[in-house]
């Protein structure tokens, strides 16, 4: 069987934008709409109190936003990143785990939203996935519009049809090597205040 053919770069017409961000607020998280990176960052520092912890999951969104480069250089927030980074994956792996677990903050993105507003999030390792779904007392999610796809089964194929090879050419990897070893899908928000979701018009991250 053919599937149809989705454009997953293509950014989400207003109207949509729109009606996704009334679903995702139904769905207990709060929600708004900025037009590009330059927004979206600004929106996210001003969120994140000073001297708090701030955890980042591998994103290249807020690579491209940067959020990241800000927080590396920063005096005024504790990024584990900055810290994770010095250590040896090997024999501190415990040391790095720990410090990742449950920041103040944890910032991420996600590899799709449904239009019904599933939030799908992979990873190979996980590491981000348990402060994402628990760990982290905020998170703040910043979303591309070209991220959204029509259902679960799209938001699948998004990830393994663009966003695994784009990684693996990132990698500089063969096709086939880099796996899908965590998938977490966000329903909802238990925690009224917990999650905020920044929509960006203009296509950021992958």
């Amino acid at each position: 069987m053919v599937m149809n053919a989705v454009d997953f770069e293509a950014p989400a017409s207003e109207a949509d934008l729109e009606v996704l961000a009334e679903r995702l607020r139904e769905r207990n998280f709060e929600v708004l709409i900025v037009q590009d990176g330059k927004e979206a960052r600004a929106e996210v520092m001003k969120r994140l109190p000073a001297g708090s912890v701030v955890h980042s999951g591998k994103s290249k969104t807020f690579e491209d936003i940067g959020v990241f480069d800000e927080l590396m250089e920063s005096e005024t927030h504790d990024f584990v990143r900055k810290r994770t980074l010095k250590m040896d994956r090997v024999t501190q792996r415990d040391e790095m785990r720990k410090a990742g677990a449950a920041p103040d903050v944890m910032l991420n993105s996600v590899h799709a939203v449904t239009e019904a507003g599933q939030l799908v999030i992979t990873s190979a390792t996980g590491s981000q996935i348990g402060p994402v779904a628990y760990g982290a007392g905020k998170l703040i999610l910043v979303i591309g519009s070209q991220k959204i796809v029509p259902d679960l089964d799209t938001a699948f194929r998004r990830i393994h049809e663009y966003v695994v090879p784009y990684e693996e050419a990132r990698n500089n990897v063969a096709p086939g090597v880099l796996k899908v070893g965590r998938t977490l899908i966000v329903e909802r928000d238990y925690f009224p205040g917990r999650t905020t979701i920044i929509l960006v018009r203009e296509p950021v991250g992958v």
